[in-house]
């Protein structure tokens, strides 16, 4: 099982206006990525999701994907 990419970094935050690190974790669907595939653990998946969904309501990431 990989490391999760957030606890081997010691990050204790993950801001909504980081987008580049979030990207990371969106399909090409704009959809957000299962756990299993991208290694992070279950409470790090958490904070990325409140993170993302955040970022979709100020405008910084899509909905969707056309």
């Amino acid at each position: 099982m990989r490391q999760c990419v957030f606890c081997s970094q010691n990050l204790k935050e993950i801001d909504y206006r980081e987008i580049d690190i979030l990207k990371r974790f969106i399909s090409s669907q704009a959809k957000i990525v299962d756990p299993r595939h991208t290694g992070v653990c279950a409470k790090h998946q958490r904070r990325v999701a409140r993170a993302i969904k955040r970022a979709r309501v100020m405008g910084l990431l899509p909905f969707i994907r056309h």
